[in-house]
């Protein structure tokens, strides 16, 4: 776990703020029972996991597509390649929503804005995590390459396993 105590109380308030405006439907289905607290979701997604990550096009138009990602320091964290269209996509527009699925044990997604990381800067923590995940050296694979953290203005977290239809 690489999250400080601050973070965790960011993340929480997150994942609170989102359920407190989130619709009914989606409510509905993300019981108080099932929904995970930020520490959960830490342990969780612990190591790398695979996100859809969805930009869009210059006229709009809805991309997805697999990344790796990581949860650290309480935000999502993501890379592609310079060449990618996704990473044209971010340059031009950052907004991005990312969504995890594991079975029906877990279900998260994040919409937001994809803020570029400096590796080689104020984010070379991370760059660390990135070393000691993969192996070899920053120059190796991580040169050039763009990487982003998702600043989320929502974020749900639940664990669909949880029996959640009412009892009479």
């Amino acid at each position: 776990m690489h999250e400080t105590r601050a973070d965790l109380d960011h993340l929480q308030g997150l994942l609170d703020r989102s359920y407190a405006r989130a619709g009914g439907h989606l409510v509905s289905i993300h019981t108080p029972a099932a929904r995970l607290t930020a520490e959960d979701l830490v342990a969780r997604l612990e190591g790398m996991n695979v996100f859809v990550v969805a930009t869009a096009t210059r006229d709009g138009h809805p991309r997805t597509g697999p990344v790796d990602t990581f949860l650290f320091r309480g935000s999502l964290r993501f890379g592609t390649s310079a060449t990618a269209r996704r990473a044209q996509h971010l340059a031009r527009s950052p907004a991005v929503s990312a969504t995890h699925v594991r079975g029906e044990t877990l279900v998260v997604t994040a919409h937001g804005t994809a803020r570029r990381l400096d590796l080689g800067g104020d984010d070379a923590d991370f760059r660390d995590l990135l070393r000691s995940h993969y192996g070899g050296t920053y120059e190796d694979f991580l040169d050039g390459e763009p990487y982003y953290a998702v600043d989320a203005e929502w974020l749900f977290a639940a664990d669909m396993s949880v029996h959640t239809q009412p009892q009479d």
